[in-house]
């Protein structure tokens, strides 16, 4: 029929073409406006000839996590860090606040590394590579083995943030009714905001780093520990 478009492979299409307009999709729209409908949709093409690239959703978001590493890895390729033998400390923490700015531009990218079910060669790779710097720093591998779980997926830029709400009024007759339940996280809101009552005032990136550096500073002390 005139105007219908095929449904087998289209001409331009990739597997790199598609990833990318599913990542387009999610940083504009969010993580559940993705669909393999709305993504054919972004790309021109019916959704059948997504399925020649990509198996089905799954697939995407395990090619999302690609996507997102190959960012990675290219901004820290970038980065003017000295060498891990005369200052890892300073390696690692730029190459960790490098990642933190790629999952920065797409937010939706801790929720898909977290659902992943298997160990993604892109993500291992990563992690074997701040092994590497970690080694060339000084560490034993045990030591090092101990870091990876410390910093966890810190190390990838991100971690699961205690407080969802960002930014919601709470007015002080509910802080007034929480205190008797929960009297210290109540003292610490008020604290915190300076009476201003507003759940979600954190400074992420700020507390990001606060935690960022005590693990670095506690693993400095491990590595030159006598």
């Amino acid at each position: 029929m005139a105007g219908k478009r095929a449904a087998g492979p289209q001409v331009g299409l990739s597997r790199e073409r598609v990833l990318r307009g599913a990542a387009a999709i999610a940083d504009e729209r969010g993580l559940a406006a993705l669909t393999m409908r709305s993504l054919a949709e972004a790309l021109g093409v019916e959704a059948m000839s997504l399925y020649h690239h990509v198996a089905n959703k799954e697939a995407v978001l395990d090619g999302l996590v690609e996507v997102v590493m190959a960012e990675i890895e290219a901004a820290v390729a970038d980065l003017d860090a000295p060498e891990p033998e005369d200052d890892w400390r300073t390696a690692m923490r730029m190459r960790v606040l490098a990642a933190r700015e790629v999952l920065v531009r797409h937010p939706w990218a801790p929720r898909v590394f977290e659902t992943r079910t298997g160990t993604s060669l892109a993500v291992a790779r990563y992690f074997d590579g701040v092994l590497g710097l970690m080694r060339r720093g000084g560490f034993s591998y045990e030591l090092g083995h101990r870091a990876l779980h410390a910093l966890g997926s810190r190390a990838l830029g991100f971690s699961q943030e205690l407080f969802e709400p960002d930014g919601i009024e709470a007015p002080e007759e509910a802080l007034a009714a929480m205190a008797e339940q929960v009297p210290h996280l109540v003292a610490m809101i008020r604290d915190a905001t300076h009476g201003g009552a507003v759940l979600g005032w954190c400074d992420y990136q700020a507390e990001f780093e606060f935690g960022l550096d005590l693990i670095l500073d506690g693993l400095e002390r491990l590595r030159t520990k006598p």
